[in-house]
């Protein structure tokens, strides 16, 4: 059986996957080589090809876990308004899919980690706190 996966879109600019599995206890996270901060992954969208979201979301996971492979998409729920994290503007489509296969990093300039992860254990990006506890909130992940 295949773990449930919730995807998020950012539709102004950025692209995150979440996946789910233990029963809400673990998430799949990537840790930025940068600042050590673990994140759901995903990326920026490519404006100037008016790149769609499922394209956007489909060729960042292909760079940063080209052996994850991610079934079809559905729509979840949209997230709008200022991450209290950060003070910055968020405006996010979720959709939910399948996915399989194993977390061999495949950009190691930008991620050094990739792992299942309890989400609230260790330090997380402003927008991977909102996502979090926007998952928490709806029940799709277990709080502590």
């Amino acid at each position: 059986m295949c773990p449930r996966i919730v995807i998020i879109f950012c539709m102004l600019k950025s692209a995150k996957l979440v996946s789910i599995r233990r029963r809400g206890r673990q998430v799949l996270l990537v840790r930025r080589r940068k600042n050590k901060l673990w994140m759901f992954p995903g990326g920026i969208r490519k404006r100037t090809y008016r790149e769609s979201a499922k394209t956007c979301l489909r060729r960042e996971m292909k760079e940063e876990l080209p052996k994850l492979k991610i079934g079809r998409f559905s729509l979840w729920k949209s997230l709008a308004g200022k991450n209290r994290y950060s003070g910055k503007k968020m405006s996010d489509a979720v959709f939910m899919a399948s996915a399989k296969g194993t977390l061999r990093i495949g950009a190691p300039k930008e991620i050094d980690k990739a792992a299942w992860r309890n989400p609230w254990i260790g330090k997380l990006t402003p927008t991977s706190r909102h996502i979090r506890n926007k998952l928490s909130s709806t029940r799709h992940i277990r709080k502590r």
